[in-house]
Order: structure tokens, then C-alpha cells, then sequence
């Protein structure tokens, strides 16, 4: 994501790992650090925000794209996508343009070019992703790894060893 203007660092791995677990972890350390900081989730599921039966729901079913939920302490945008397909990256970006950030977390899009820490855990036999994919620039593991130079091993346990590489190495703070 080498024309975005604020960092982009993404969380890679299978189904299982721990991925969410331990953004929910990390996000509020990296707060209280002073940063701001977005999310993009990639949902391989037809997701739902909105409930049957409600006003936003009945208003999209009618047609109206984009819908804008919006009240005093949060706002929801829910745009249909026509004709289905995946989501790039790159798009999904330009929802962040314009606003007062200073990282940006992503989880998924594990096929994208940009930054990411592959979450690995050793007890689901799952191949490594960072052998095919030179974008990886750390793992975080419930176990330590030998891995290659240029890659570091994290501990999935550590959120605030995860937050520091973090300020170090993508943000080139200490």
C-alpha cells in the first residue's frame, strides 16, 4: 500500500489462530500509547449488520445505497456491493482517506501486497504462509520459531512485545 499516506499493517493466518484475539489485545495497548488507530476486517461471509425488520434494513432491501447509520457516539455506512465481488485492499483504503489516523490493522486480505505479521498456531498444523509470501515481516506463535533472517518471532501471549515491534519496526518509534 505504497500510495496510502498512513501505515497499513495487516494480521495473516488460518481460521483458529488467534488473529482477532489478539487485535483486541494489542489495539487498546497501542491506544494507550496516544496512537489512533483503524481496522479493516476482511469477512469471507455474507455479514449482516443491520436486523430484519428495522428501518436501515428495510431501506437498503428498498434500494438505497449507501445506507449512513448514524448517531451520537457512532456512525455505520453499509453500501451494497454490485455486481459480488471481492474486496481489494487498496478500495476498501480510501474509507480511511481524510481521516485523523495514525495506523491502520488489517485482518485478512492475507493474499494483498503490503505489511503483515503471520499468526501462527503450532497445535493446528497449518503451513506457514511466510515462505510464499515475502510481505511478512514478523510471526506471532504460542511457541518460538527458528525462522530466517529479516523475520521476527513473536509471542502471540505478549500482546506488548507485539505492540513494541510495532512502534519499532512499522512505525520507527521506541
Amino acid at each position: 500500500m505504497q500510495s496510502f499516506h498512513i501505515p497499513v499493517l495487516g494480521f495473516a493466518g488460518a481460521s483458529g489462530t488467534g488473529k482477532t484475539t489478539l487485535l483486541a489485545a494489542l489495539i487498546p495497548l497501542l491506544k494507550n500509547r496516544g496512537l489512533r488507530v483503524g481496522l479493516i476486517k476482511h469477512s469471507h461471509h455474507n455479514f449482516q449488520i443491520d436486523q430484519p425488520g428495522k428501518d436501515s434494513f428495510r431501506l437498503r432491501e428498498a434500494g438505497a445505497s449507501p445506507v449512513v447509520l448514524v448517531s451520537a457516539c457512532r456512525r455505520a455506512v453499509i453500501t451494497e456491493i454490485s455486481p459480488e465481488r471481492e474486496p481489494r485492499l487498496e478500495e476498501e483504503l480510501k474509507q480511511f482517506d481524510g481521516l485523523a489516523l495514525d495506523l491502520i490493522l488489517v485482518e485478512g486480505f492475507k493474499s494483498e501486497k503490503f505489511p503483515k505479521i503471520e499468526v501462527h498456531r503450532s497445535g493446528l498444523g497449518r503451513p506457514f504462509l511466510y515462505p510464499d509470501d515475502p510481505d511478512i515481516i514478523a510471526i506471532a506463535s504460542d511457541v518460538q520459531l527458528p525462522v530466517p533472517d529479516g523475520l521476527e518471532c513473536l509471542n502471540i501471549n505478549q500482546p506488548g512485545w507485539v505492540a513494541q515491534f510495532i512502534f519499532n519496526r512499522v512505525l520507527g518509534v521506541s
